[in-house]
């Protein structure tokens, strides 16, 4: 009698890939989450979920992970057999690649799941329920409290990029649901903070209208990218921090300069969350 196999949760994505797309997402990581990665007393476990039709992003973010924590082993899944299929040849001492999808079909608990580009095609009704089931999947926080901070335990990380890694927005979310959310962009390419908007996530995408936080705060962004305009002559950098800095005294940012000049900023959840 063959096994009983189990039908993989969710639905193909349309694949789409390039070489360093997540870039600013996998840095984000291995420098926020680096310590957790370190303290674990086994070696972390990561996931890249839905890596698409080539293996590219999954064999990037191991290689940005181990300069964390050079035990890390990584785990590439997609829905997609043929996709599987495709990405064998570069599997690697601590790289595999599975058949499968939200549920997640990888040994023991996880220290990390990127899940990039996936959510995009669900209707945000379905978000809460995938991020219900991923950060199910999550390691605990550590009893010790030699955690990762302000996440406990295990990561996930979910957003959207556009195809050539120039703006991401992401969402950070522990076993206890979302914590930040982390806007991230090339500043040369940028015209406006809210140029971003096109890449939140699905949870945010669809609230980015008058009476929701995420408007109000790209709003205030705008504003103050407009004011510190004379900072522009010492390049787009100091005129991004100089933003964020008059951002700061009305928004709750968990994050600092040493981020900020990466051209990122990271808000706490609870101030985008959608109303209602």
């Amino acid at each position: 009698m063959a096994p009983r196999t189990t039908r993989p949760v969710g639905t193909p994505t349309r694949g789409t890939t390039n070489p360093n797309r997540l870039r600013r997402m996998d840095r984000w990581i291995a420098a926020v989450h680096g310590p957790a990665l370190r303290s674990s007393p086994e070696p972390p476990v990561a996931v890249d979920l839905g890596y698409g039709a080539a293996p590219w992003t999954a064999v990037e973010l191991l290689a940005r992970l181990r300069t964390a924590d050079p035990r890390t082993r990584l785990y590439g899944i997609e829905i997609e057999p043929a996709r599987v299929e495709a990405a064998k040849p570069y599997e690697h001492e601590g790289l595999s690649f599975l058949h499968g999808g939200f549920e997640v079909p990888v040994p023991g608990q996880v220290a990390l799941i990127r899940a990039a580009n996936v959510l995009r095609q669900y209707d945000e009704e379905q978000v809460a329920a995938v991020w219900q089931r991923l950060c199910g999947r999550l390691a605990p926080p550590d009893p010790a409290g030699s955690g990762p901070g302000r996440y406990g335990g295990g990561l996930l990380v979910e957003g959207t990029c556009d195809e050539i890694g120039r703006r991401h927005v992401w969402v950070a979310l522990d076993r206890g649901g979302p914590r930040t959310v982390t806007f991230a962009t090339r500043l040369g390419s940028l015209d406006r903070p809210s140029d971003l908007a096109e890449r939140l996530p699905k949870a945010l995408i669809h609230r980015n209208v008058p009476g929701e936080p995420v408007h109000a705060f790209l709003r205030d962004f705008d504003r103050a990218w407009s004011a510190a305009a004379p900072y522009a002559s010492f390049g787009a950098r100091q005129r991004w921090i100089r933003a964020v800095r008059d951002l700061a005294a009305d928004w709750p940012l968990a994050d600092g300069p040493r981020r900020w000049r990466q051209g990122e900023v990271t808000v706490r959840w609870e101030a985008l969350a959608p109303r209602g």
